[in-house]
């Protein structure tokens, strides 16, 4: 009895061995995955603000809000300029046009908006667009096109977004 005690304790079960190799290959494996798994995107600065010109609609300072998964992004703007009558959800057809740094536009579009209220903020988005890494959008020399009832309503940035561009990973 006493030599068997010895002897596990000096040599464990070779099942013990496969166990023990087994389980640090595991994590080995899940270390690696970790290391080399891609990271969440992100657009910096995660929000910006313009002084948005609307013609005869109005003008005031709009809340640009934006979010980044891959190559996929959302645009959300929400202005000061008042809603001049009440309107329901998803009732707004929205083309957001920024400039790239590198030249060219990027267009974010949809027809989300909550519903508003007469005198309630003209919200629209998330307004879907397709990004690359890299790429820099400022608001500043493009456009929004807002279609309600019918009729166009286009604002435009009048100065650069603050803090600056949107930067996507």
């Amino acid at each position: 009895m006493r030599r068997s005690l010895t002897r596990s304790r000096t040599r464990p079960h070779p099942r013990k061995h496969r166990t023990l190799g087994v389980a640090l290959a595991t994590g080995a494996l899940a270390t690696g995955a970790l290391a080399f798994a891609p990271g969440a995107a992100a657009v910096t600065p995660a929000t910006a603000t313009i002084t948005a010109n609307c013609g005869i609609y109005g003008s005031g300072q709009a809340t640009l809000t934006a979010t980044q998964s891959g190559t996929a992004a959302t645009i959300t703007l929400t202005s000061s300029i008042a809603a001049p009558l009440a309107l329901s959800a998803d009732s707004i057809t929205s083309t957001l046009t920024f400039v790239k740094a590198s030249g060219g536009t990027t267009v974010f579009s949809g027809t989300k908006n909550p519903a508003m209220a007469t005198g309630d903020a003209v919200t629209v988005g998330p307004l879907s667009g397709t990004v690359a890494p890299g790429d820099s959008l400022d608001a500043y020399g493009g456009s929004l096109k807002m279609v309600i009832f019918g009729i166009t309503v286009t604002c435009r940035a009048q100065g650069p977004q603050l803090p600056g561009p949107f930067v996507f990973d």
